[in-house]
Order: C-alpha cells, then structure tokens, then sequence
C-alpha cells in the first residue's frame, strides 16, 4: 500500500463573470490528494494521511477520497476549516495560487497522528507546503524519521512562497528529507527558486550523496532529466495540446511510482539497482501520464487504462 501525506484543499477557479460579481469553480485539490488520486486512477492501493475539517468541504473532500478508491483510515478529522486556494490561469496555461489556509485543517494534524500509519507501506510520499507549515510539518517530519529506514520515501517540495515566503524553511526542510528520501522529484521552477544559478547536477549530485536513490528533475515542456547511479538520463517531452498545466507534476511523481510499483522496483535496493533502460520506461510513462493531464482542464488526472 502507498501512502499520501500533505494537504486536501480545495482549488477555486474564476468561472465568468455575474451581475454581481464573479461566479467560481471550486474543484477538490492540493499537490498530495492530485498524488493520491493519481496513484488510485492508476490502480495502486493507496491511502491518504492529513487534517481534513468537519465542516461541508471537509465532508466533499471525505467523499471525493472515497469515490476516487482511496483509503481513508489514517485521515484525521479536525474542528477547523477548509483551506481555499485561488487559482488564476495565465494565457499559456501556467496556473498561480493564492492560498487562505491559517488555521485550517490541513495544517492542524497532532504529533501522535503519525504512529497510526503502519511502519512497512510500499511507500510514502511527502511534499509540498504541509511539510514546512506547522504542527503538521513536525509530525509528518517524525513520520519520515520513522519509516525511512523499512520503506521507500517518496519527496517533492512542490514551493509555494505565498503559503510560506521563508526560502530558508523550504531549504532546510529539503535538506533534511535529503538523508531520508529515496526518490526526490522537483521541478526546475522550484529549483530556480532555491537555488539561483546552481546547475541541477550539482545539486543532485549534493542530494545522492545523502541518501537520495534517483534524483529526477521535470523541466516542464522540455521533458525530464533523471540523476542516477550511472549518470544522466534526459527524458523527452511529450507533444500535447496544453489546456493548462495544473496537476502535471503530481501526475508525474503518481505515475512514476506506479511504473515502479509494477516493476517490483519499490525498495531502496531495488531503486538503487534498476537499470538505466528501465528508468527510461518509468519516467517515459510518467512524462505521457502528464501530458494527458496538461491536455485537460484541472487536474483532472488519467486512468490505468488510458496509458495501454
């Protein structure tokens, strides 16, 4: 079993203007449910571990769990609100957020929560702001602690500066993960956020030497580039219609660990030991599984059987 750990949310679109106002479009999100639902679509077992709230959204987004096959066992409810993100669209299709979360469920999950999840999954992933927003950060940070060592850590610091501005709390946090992630998966946006000017194989490089099996770096619509064991390994881009690209990058790290899951490749030995032509399968899957997202609107994310 996977298991998804971050933020639920719900993102809300401009949908038109009214008479009044605006009309808006809120649509079930946030980077790690996109992973988790990515990962069910694609027929993985996979449960969802994070603060979701009490209240009329927290029961939609309870739903949307359940109706997407996703295990809700390890979700913790909380008497707090929902956090709203808004996202605007620009001409090219690239998204921007602006986020209402201070004291909202997602962030309000207790230290004690973590002993709930079973210390041998197939693999867990962590990632974006629910990693460096308190109390949350600190008991998914305990959660790492504890399973690294039986299975397989899946990261992606997926920044987002208007959550937390602090580029310092993004560093240190990937720092730290670094000694305790297998698999790190970031974007190149991300990277010339935290780190201007460094090339990214140094920077892998800095990250292998901790611990990380596979460093893979998405460059958007130039592809992917993997750092690995024995070397680079670039992955070309997909051709595709873009409709906007919200979702893509967690389309990309589902997939990527659906390809492996298939593969019996989610152990760290096994990470460390997959073979060059069997990365380029992998990643190849997860670049297709993304550029079906980015020809959709939302993160509407694919299913096993639209990949053969």
């Amino acid at each position: 079993m996977f298991v998804v750990c971050g933020e639920a949310l719900f993102d809300v679109f401009a949908a038109g203007d009214t008479p009044a106002g605006l009309s808006l479009d809120g649509r079930i999100g946030g980077s790690p449910f996109n992973v988790a639902m990515g990962l069910a679509r694609l027929a993985q077992p996979v449960a969802f571990f994070g603060g979701i709230s009490n209240g009329f959204l927290g029961a939609r987004l309870m739903r949307a769990l359940e109706d997407e096959g996703i295990g809700t066992q390890l979700v913790q409810r909380r008497e707090a609100p929902t956090t709203l993100s808004l996202v605007g669209v620009d001409a090219r299709g690239v998204p921007s957020y602006s986020f209402y979360g201070e004291g909202a469920a997602d962030r309000d999950v207790p230290l004690a929560a973590a002993m709930a999840v079973p210390e041998r999954v197939s693999a867990i992933h962590f990632g974006s702001y629910a990693m460096v927003v308190e109390p949350v950060a600190a008991t998914q940070r305990a959660l790492a602690e504890r399973l690294h060592h039986h299975s397989v850590v899946a990261y992606d610091p997926n920044v987002r500066l208007n959550v937390e501005p602090d580029l310092n709390r993004w560093r240190d946090t990937l720092d730290w993960m670094s000694a305790r992630t297998h698999l790190l998966k970031v974007s190149e946006e991300d990277l010339a956020l935290l780190y201007p000017g460094e090339a990214h194989a140094d920077l892998a490089a800095r990250w292998r030497a901790a611990g990380v099996a596979a460093v893979v770096v998405t460059l958007g619509g130039e592809g992917a580039r993997a750092y690995l064991r024995d070397g680079e390994l670039p992955i070309a881009p997909v051709p595709t219609q873009v409709v906007d690209t919200v979702g893509a990058g967690d389309t990309f790290q589902a997939a990527m660990l659906t390809a492996l899951a298939e593969r019996q490749a989610l152990s760290t030995d096994a990470l460390r030991a997959l073979s060059r032509e069997a990365w380029a399968d992998v990643l190849g899957f997860a670049a297709r599984a993304a550029a079906i997202t980015c020809s959709r609107r939302g993160a509407d994310l694919p299913r096993r059987n639209e990949l053969g």
